[in-house]
């Protein structure tokens, strides 16, 4: 922060969302968004990480030489392997009527200029790749062919809008856009075709339970096809 080192530890929970505490300031940071909410630094934001959520399958077929996290052999016993478990039991405190949405449904959230967009992950699955507007982008939603990945693109090639759909014809995954006809592979770059080289840009995107997503991003929508 600001160029200065610093080093975070769990510090608490709210609303199921954990809070961090550097050790240099004592500030405390909400995960979900990476904001300082008290202490000297409050107001202060990380700066945000690009990052995927892939299946490990997934991942080695595109990064072979990538390395592995594994648990620290002397403090293996403190870990909590009935975290998940257990909080999954905890009552949400926070209930959003007026939406088709269970609080502990799995969405993708996307935020655009300041406006906040949820996917179910269900509809996800189900419709990939799935082509959206939020505050006037293009996006390309698609779920990997292990159905447990996903990444998140601006629809657009040399600046024009895209739409995009599966090949059908083929049992390799993948993607063929309406503008040049190319293929298109699940890192978002051009396989073949006109287009072939490009890549698209990436989006940002958060997989969480709906309830949390909608606690901080109370303006949020909810895509429904």
């Amino acid at each position: 922060m600001n160029g200065r080192l610093l080093h975070f530890y769990l510090a608490g929970i709210n609303n199921q969302n954990f809070l961090m505490r550097d050790k240099e300031t004592g500030s405390w940071w909400q995960q979900i968004t990476g904001k300082a909410v008290y202490g000297p630094l409050k107001g202060a934001s990380l700066e945000l990480v690009p990052n995927d959520e892939l299946s490990f399958g997934q991942w080695k077929s595109e990064v072979s030489t990538g390395r592995v996290l594994v648990p620290v052999a002397k403090y293996e016993k403190e870990y909590d392997s009935k975290w998940e478990t257990e909080v999954a039991k905890l009552p949400v405190v926070i209930s959003f009527p007026g939406t088709e949405l269970k609080s502990r449904d799995v969405v993708v959230g996307v935020t655009i200029e300041g406006m906040a967009r949820a996917y179910p992950w269900d509809t996800l699955v189900k419709q990939s790749p799935v082509v959206d507007h939020v505050h006037g982008t293009p996006l390309l939603i698609v779920v990997g062919p292990d159905r447990k990945s996903f990444r998140v693109f601006v629809s657009r090639i040399d600046g024009k809008d895209a739409e995009f759909f599966l090949k059908g014809d083929t049992k390799d995954w993948v993607l063929l856009d309406t503008a040049t006809a190319s293929e298109w592979n699940f890192q978002g770059c051009a396989t073949a075709g006109p287009a072939s080289g490009k890549c698209l840009d990436r989006v940002p995107a958060l997989k969480d339970y709906w309830f949390d997503w909608r606690n901080y991003h109370p303006d949020t929508t909810f895509y429904k096809h």
